[in-house]
């Protein structure tokens, strides 16, 4: 299966600036080094808590903010590389879908117009545009006699709806969905997410859902990344994470996830993380989760944890002493590390 996303190395940092000069004094290192692939026609997932850089991750990736460094693949095009006029046109291969359906969407412009900016960005608006709204509002489940309302006469599933018209107007390859019902109801999530499914099989789109929602993730899901303070410290296919999560962390968010089935509830122990999640202007030494972490030895202070497919099955953990493994190998593959 081709790739249609790859992120390497990815960093973004933003600068912390004090004094009358506004002399740079640290920065904020909200993403620090995050590296995935997405398969084309797949979902990557990327969770964790508020805070832990996935939603900038996302806007990095889609270049709406720039990266510090990394390196950044549509397909074969190097998506850093390009400059202004290459950039605009290459737009079109990625798009974003933002969290709140309130906010993202502006209240002077109709549903029209709204749907219809990217196709007016890029100069394509005189070709059909005013069908092309049309199209795009029955693709998602909205009428054509909506298109000259405005967002504030529709509910937030339905504003969530023009948002997702106004990201697939392009004809989009890859498209990044930040946190996208998370601001929905339950009812109306599930809708959402449905569509989304439905929409990625008829359009062959890629997605890069960032959500702190394990339970949709789940659904939505075939790859997972677990961020943590800027890092990814666990990656692999959904059905492993879920079933043998090796890093204590994703082991604490999944611990917390409500089972479905009532006779279940209360089985399983909850796992609450203690202690206040670090500054990521000032992130821990060594493994990053250590300070909260109940495993935590000697070695997690000194030693940066290396992401390790011990398995050989693309499930892999940033963790000296990951869960659900032999600690035995571990010594190998830290030696063997460059």
């Amino acid at each position: 299966m081709s790739e249609a996303l790859r992120v390497e190395g990815l960093v973004k940092h933003f600068p912390i600036r004090k004094g009358l000069l506004q002399r740079q004094h640290g920065a904020v290192r909200a993403v620090d080094g995050v590296d995935f692939t997405v398969a084309a026609g797949e979902t990557m997932s990327l969770v964790g808590e508020s805070g832990c850089g996935k939603s900038t991750t996302g806007r990095t990736v889609a270049r709406l903010l720039e990266p510090t460094a990394g390196r950044i693949w549509l397909g074969d095009t190097d998506f850093t590389a390009l400059g202004p006029a290459e950039l605009r046109t290459r737009r079109r291969d990625i798009q974003i879908m933002f969290q709140d359906p309130y906010s993202s969407l502006s209240p002077r412009m109709t549903v029209a117009d709204i749907v219809a900016e990217p196709l007016r960005v890029q100069g394509l608006y005189g070709r059909g545009g005013r069908g092309r709204v049309d199209e795009l509002l029955d693709l998602v489940g909205l009428r054509p006699e909506h298109a000259h309302r405005y967002p504030h006469e529709f509910s937030g599933g339905q504003r969530q709806r023009i948002g997702l018209a106004r990201a697939l107007a392009l004809e989009p390859k890859v498209l990044i969905l930040d946190e996208p019902v998370s601001a929905l109801d339950v009812s109306v999530q599930a809708q959402v997410v449905n569509q989304l499914q439905d929409l990625q099989q008829r359009l062959d789109l890629t997605y890069v859902f960032i959500s702190h929602n394990l339970s949709v993730v789940k659904h939505i899901s075939d790859q997972v990344a677990v961020m943590y303070l800027g890092v990814i410290v666990e990656r692999g296919p959904r059905d492993e994470i879920y079933r043998s999560p090796q890093h204590p962390y994703t082991k604490a968010l999944l611990s917390a996830v409500p089972l479905p089935d009532p006779e279940l509830r209360g089985t399983r122990d909850r796992i609450t993380l203690t202690g206040d999640v670090p500054s990521v202007s000032n992130p821990p030494s060594g493994c990053r989760f250590r300070t909260r972490c109940w495993k935590a030895q000697d070695i997690c202070a000194t030693e940066q944890p290396p992401l390790l497919d011990r398995a050989g099955d693309g499930h892999v953990t940033a963790c000296h002493f990951p869960e659900n493994v032999s600690p035995a190998p571990l010594a190998e593959p830290a030696s063997g590390r460059h």
